[in-house]
Formats: C-alpha cells, structure tokens, sequence
C-alpha cells in the first residue's frame, strides 16, 4: 500500500477524531498530553507558535484514503521548555562556525513526560514516521531533529542515525496499598516518622485540602490555581509558558483528565498542584502557592497525588522532571528516553561519545539512588 507524508501547521488541519485515532492505535489512549484537546488548546491560545519559537509542523501520514499515522513535532528556535537540555550541543556547535536553530523537536511542549510519539499502529508505520522526522530535518537543512521523553517500545522506529539518550525521572508507585499508612509501613522507621512529622505540621497550620475533577473545577478555581502558577513560573523559569486562556480551554476539551489539588486555609485558597489523570497514572504538572510553610509543597503536590491514587486505584504517580528530593518521599528512580538526530557528522559523533558517557553515568547514578531507597530492606 502506498504511504505519503506530510506535515501541517497547525491542529486545526486534522480533525480531533482522526488525531486521537492514531494516538488509540499506539496505545495512547491513557496518555492525556498526546490528545488533540491537549495539544490544540496550546497553539489556539497562543502558548505554542512562531512568536513563542514553538512552529507546528506536525508530521501526517497517510495511506489507503485516510490518516494512519501522526507525529506531534515543532520547528523550535531554542531549547527551551524540553527538559532534555541541549544548550550545550548549541553552544558548541555556534562556537564552531554552525547554526544549531532551527530544530526539528517531536514532543509534548512543556511537558517532560513519557509517552507515545510516533501516534501509528504498526512498527512499520512509526518507522515510516521515524524516517520522515530525519527526512524533514535534511530537506529543510536544519541542525538535528529531537524525540524527546520517548516509550521504550519506540527505540527501535529510530534505529536509523538516531542517537539515545537517557535521563532519570523519579515516579511512585502504588503497591495495592489501602491507605496511605499502608505505604509508611514499608518505609524505614526513620523516613516513616519524617513525612507523618511533615503532614503533622501542614494540618496544625489548619490547612485543609480539596481535590476536584474535570466538570468540578470552575473558573474561579482555574482564577486561583493561574496564580499560584504565575507566582512559581516567574521565580523557575523567568517567563511562564501558558496563559489563563489555555487552562479554561484546555479543561474544557479534556473532561476528566485535570485533577485540581487545592489547600484552603482561613477561608482562602493558598496554594494548588494540577495533576492529570491517564490510565491507570496520575501525572503531576505544575504546582504553586501564594503563603509560604514549611512542607506545604510536599503535601501539596506528592502527599496528597498519592493519597488519591491510593483511594482511585492508580497504580503510578509521576512527579515530573527532576527532584532527587522526590526520593525520601517514596518516588523511586526510573530511565527516561530521549532520540537525537544530528546531521552534521563532526557535531554527531561528539554527541554521540558524549552520550555514551553520560548514558552510564545516569545507569550508576539510578543505582546509587536506589541505594538510598527511603524503604525497608528485606
């Protein structure tokens, strides 16, 4: 059967049902950020565009009459919001004499979790995808070309001159534990008095906690939550990457995937983490206040996710990028992967013994961590 690609500008080109067709396909059903609600709400208010070095360029194949596969990919102008950092790549490159931007970049923007990329049924469709990623970044002559926060059972479709990489996230997982004193008791006796010591102190503040879903949520609630995370967004990342409009119309295409945490405190709302769910996962995204106490971001954002996957049935909760504080907490680490082509070979194969370094070093690195694992030794 013949297969033809192609890219389009912008989500409106596809239809919603034909877009989340393929993500179904490639088992994407359960990962929210892959979804066309999810991703078209950041181009249709303004989060992602050429003014903010996000360009749709979304990769379309198409064969026997219809859409059979789909890649969600931008051409960036910086490396910015990947949280698989490559600025030193750019650097050295520019200092050569190249020009590293434009990018070809395959990813969920701003969203450092792992998921399916190459949105198509068959392996030999996501290899279709795979080389057409490669192909775009030759014939628009660009530097490299990016697929970032990949499924494992992706490497294969990019076996062809795409370099890996890996990096460690820290995730926690639920061991059919029925509440959340169940997971304290496989804790070491230490780290168990530490965290009732830290939720002790939030409830003495008398913090109180609501969690909402989907259609709960209300505007006033999305008012309060924006503001806790423009308050962490300046501090973190100078300019935060979405606007007020994205999360009303985000929620209002995504039904029960947000899950709002609030923390209320003499009548008013102090602080928020956005959770969203996914399956059988619960992924924390973005969290912020606007008092501050001590251990009210622990309880905020890890406590209380983990306390409603424990009374929803989620078997993992992922806490986002970074964070080997994350690790006392019972968020255990685990390897990300990332593929990486570069088409100058100079600039490749020093990336690639770069690479191979640093691909061990993260190896070492997750089994030293796991020594200090915050649970009993059996």
């Amino acid at each position: 059967m013949s297969a033809t690609l192609e890219t389009i500008r912008a989500l409106t080109e596809i239809s919603a049902a034909e877009w989340d067709a393929c993500a179904a396909a490639a088992g994407g059903a359960d990962h929210p950020f892959i979804a066309h609600g999810f991703l078209s709400a950041l181009e249709e208010t303004g989060c992602v565009g050429p003014e903010t070095g996000w360009t749709p360029c979304h990769l379309v194949l198409r064969a026997g009459g219809g859409v059979a596969g789909v890649a969600p990919l931008y051409l960036k102008a910086h490396s910015q919001g990947e949280y698989v950092f490559d600025h030193g790549w750019a650097e050295a490159f520019q200092r050569a004499g190249g020009r590293y931007y434009p990018k070809l970049h395959c990813a969920v923007p701003f969203t450092p979790v792992t998921g399916p990329r190459l949105l198509a049924g068959t392996a030999a469709e996501r290899v279709l995808l795979a080389r057409g990623l490669s192909a775009l970044a030759e014939r628009l002559a660009v530097s490299s070309a990016h697929a970032t926060f990949i499924r494992p059972d992706e490497a294969e479709a990019f076996a062809d001159g795409w370099l890996p990489r890996h990096d460690i996230q820290f995730h926690w997982r639920n061991e059919g534990y029925g509440r959340f004193d169940d997971f304290l008791g496989e804790l070491s006796s230490s780290r168990r008095k530490v965290i009732r010591r830290e939720r002790r102190a939030v409830a003495e503040l008398g913090i109180a906690f609501v969690a909402k879903r989907g259609r709960e949520i209300s505007e006033s609630d999305w008012d309060h939550f924006f503001a806790f995370y423009m308050d962490t967004g300046s501090r973190k990342w100078g300019r935060p990457y979405l606007n007020r409009a994205f999360f009303s119309v985000m929620a209002e295409r995504m039904g029960e995937a947000p899950l709002l945490i609030l923390a209320r405190r003499a009548g008013r709302t102090i602080a928020g983490a956005l959770n969203f769910v996914g399956g059988k996962r619960l992924y924390g995204r973005y969290w912020g206040a606007v008092e501050d106490h001590p251990f009210l971001h622990f309880e905020t954002s890890y406590y209380q996710a983990m306390d409603w996957a424990i009374g929803h049935g989620m078997t993992v909760v992922e806490a986002g990028a970074q964070g080997e504080h994350k690790l006392a907490r019972g968020y255990l680490p685990v390897i990300t992967e990332s593929r990486h082509f570069i088409r100058h070979a100079g600039l490749a194969r020093a990336v690639a013994d770069f690479l191979d370094h640093e691909r061990r070093e993260v190896a070492a690195t997750r089994q030293a961590l796991l020594a200090q694992s915050p649970f009993r030794q059996a």
